[in-house]
């Protein structure tokens, strides 16, 4: 608090904390010791408290936890002793996040994801709000997802991690009055040595039920339209997260080895509000299926699509989704299942995030719902699978352990379906975390892929 009385923090201090996974509150604590004060309760995680200059209002994210898959976190005020609590920006259905308040007490910015896209916004206490920077991001590094840092001046000034797909990590600046400029210039020697491509945004209508889904198309060096080229859907984790035009190492690495890449964000996905990030409500994987065959056709029918070349991966729940596609279709000439789950069941009683799928995902502990829980697991599927398909963990993945790759591993051995096993060691569930295994999964991948008809390319480049 400003007068460096007090302490702000968010924790879970419920007896049953153990088995309340999503449950935190705002306390404050006296700094010369004393009791604890509670001033949020609701059921549902309230995070992230910032306090106004003059410390007469207290700022916070969270939500009413209602059991879905996927809730919007909005940003609230209170008064410093938790009274008064109300929401900000009704009018945003997008999850929020990063409070930080105006030097003068003016209003609070925040972060959140748009159709995409990463953006710093403003709001005062009354609601009124404004974005003030966007292109936000540049801190994944590997592939297309949101994240990046801001943080602001006494007089309004933004400072912030800039990305675009083309556009490896800068810090930027925006003023209040408008000016924009770049603060470094840490990528000139890679730009000036490579060639990057820059995504396409392209916008599909779902076969299932005409909902518009937003993908993004990134193209080889010297893309010639008149050529037929490969596709490769790499397909996005979480599932509730998001891509967008963002750079990508693993994406760049792709098209500069031939491939036209595809990526998507199909439904569950974040940055679309509410109603769509909770469709998968019980039903994943589900008919996000039809959301990716639906961008695959819109980039076939473009013309430069060779049909018998189409490949696929995904890691995390893009690896559940790999794995569920060639369960489905043999349309796809290979695939890369990366950090999967293949079994709900035994996901849920050995990821060290065990506690986390019950009712939220799927109805009941798996033990009341085997079979709920089993019509949703690729390896349900496996008796379909004619894809070559190589599966792929880190050695030390707690949330997608190794033994969930094993069973698909063995699956399809079992069942004389060409694959491989490849474990990158010491990997963790962010297994491009170190650059080495970055290029250790990429390659393989590659690997894998021109194994059975990739795209071709001179021998110096082998």
């Amino acid at each position: 608090m400003p007068d460096g009385r007090s302490v702000l923090f968010s924790a879970n201090r419920n007896p049953d904390w153990e088995y309340e996974r999503r449950e935190s509150d705002v306390y404050s604590v006296p700094v010369e010791g004393g009791n604890v004060r509670r001033l949020t309760d609701r059921r549902g995680p309230d995070s992230s408290p910032a306090v106004a200059p003059n410390g007469s209002l207290i700022a916070y994210v969270g939500f009413d936890d209602r059991i879905q898959t996927y809730q919007t976190t909005g940003l609230y005020l209170m008064l410093p002793d938790g009274s008064q609590s109300r929401g900000v920006l009704e009018q945003l259905d997008r999850s929020v996040g990063n409070p930080i308040w105006a030097a003068d007490g003016s209003g609070v910015y925040f972060s959140y994801d748009d159709e995409g896209i990463s953006k710093v916004g403003f709001v005062t206490p009354e609601g009124s709000c404004r974005i003030v920077a966007d292109s936000l991001g540049g801190t994944a590094v590997g592939r297309p997802y949101g994240g990046g840092n801001f943080s602001v001046a006494r007089d309004g000034s933004v400072a912030f991690t800039f990305t675009t797909s083309a556009e490896p990590s800068e810090v930027a600046f925006s003023s209040p009055n408008g000016r924009k400029l770049f603060l470094t210039a840490l990528n000139e020697d890679l730009k000036a040595q490579r060639q990057i491509a820059a995504a396409e945004m392209f916008w599909t209508e779902s076969s299932h039920d005409g909902r518009p889904v937003q993908s993004w198309i990134v193209r080889p060096p010297d893309f010639d339209p008149s050529r037929r080229y490969p596709l490769l859907l790499e397909i996005h984790g979480g599932p509730i997260s998001n891509y967008g035009d963002r750079f990508s190492a693993e994406v760049q690495l792709y098209a500069t080895a031939g491939y036209v890449v595809v990526y998507s964000n199909p439904r569950g996905s974040t940055s679309y509000g509410a109603e769509f990030g909770n469709l998968l409500y019980h039903d994943y994987p589900g008919n996000d299926y039809d959301d990716l065959m639906s961008a695959v056709d819109a980039v076939i029918d473009r013309g430069y699509i060779d049909e018998e070349r189409l490949y696929v991966t995904g890691g995390s729940a893009g690896g559940i989704m790999t794995a569920w596609i060639v369960g489905k279709t043999h349309r796809f000439r290979a695939a890369v299942v990366t950090k999967p789950v293949v079994n709900w069941i035994s996901k849920t009683l050995v990821a060290d995030n065990y506690d986390g799928y019950m009712d939220y995902r799927y109805p009941g502990k798996p033990w009341e719902n085997p079979m709920g829980y089993w019509e949703f697991s690729p390896l349900s599927l496996v008796s379909n699978i004619e894809t070559p398909t190589m599966v792929m963990v880190g050695t030390a993945d707690l949330r997608t352990p190794i033994s969930e790759a094993k069973q698909l591993y063995h699956a399809l051995k079992l069942r004389r379906v060409e694959t491989a096993l490849v474990e990158i060691p010491g990997a963790y569930h962010n297994i491009s975390n170190r650059p080495s295994q970055l290029i250790a999964k990429v390659l393989n991948a590659i690997a894998w892929f021109d194994r059975y008809g990739g795209a071709p390319r001179p021998a110096s480049d082998h």
